[in-house]
């Protein structure tokens, strides 16, 4: 007879996350993994797979918390440019706050701490990236056909230095104590959008 689990998969899951999401991969031994979560290492391994295996999984649960957030913003009935600009005002907003400044943001700290060299996050990284452009982009164009945005506009090229923009702006976040510096270089990346 098979034994049942005696820890919930998903709370376990999401405690790698942020284990993970505060330390980064390389800092997180497995170690570290069996007294965060309360589990055995044997355990972690046949939920999960490896180390690296279960960081991918806490990397998809991440995007997956974060991303309907983003679509509900961005797809919303209605004018679509201040969706935009309520978007680049909330991520810098969030790089600033005490309680995730100092974390940052998953993907990109996935993308500076491990793209280079492991081509299988940098595909998720890619994949996030390429969902974010999806939806500024979509929105931009949108913008356009409801005459918020000028038809000289490139909707494409806005949504990538937005999202160029928005990935810089976590990282200097989590760097930076100067709240002004983010908030003043968001407000003048709104300027490029009249």
């Amino acid at each position: 007879m098979a034994r049942t689990k005696e820890f919930d998969p998903d709370a376990a899951l999401q405690s790698a996350l942020e284990l993970f999401w505060q330390r980064g991969y390389e800092a997180t031994s497995m170690a570290d993994l069996v007294e965060h979560l309360g589990i055995g290492r044997a355990s972690i391994y046949a939920t999960f797979g490896n180390k690296h295996e279960l960081y991918l999984k806490a990397l998809d649960r991440y995007a997956e918390n974060r991303d309907p957030v983003l679509l509900t913003e961005l797809s919303a009935p209605g004018p679509a440019l201040p969706a935009v600009r309520g978007v680049v005002r909330r991520f810098a907003a969030e790089s600033m706050a005490d309680g995730s400044r100092l974390a940052g943001c998953f993907v990109t700290n996935t993308a500076a701490e491990l793209a280079s060299h492991d081509s299988t996050a940098a595909r998720r990284v890619e994949l996030s990236w390429q969902y974010i452009e999806t939806l500024l982009h979509s929105a931009l164009i949108r913008a356009q056909a409801q005459g918020e945005l000028p038809a000289s506009r490139d909707p494409r090229g806005l949504a990538r230095m937005l999202l160029v923009f928005l990935q810089g702006v976590r990282v200097v976040g989590k760097a930076s104590g100067e709240p002004g510096r983010v908030r003043d270089a968001a407000e003048q990346i709104l300027t490029l959008l009249d």
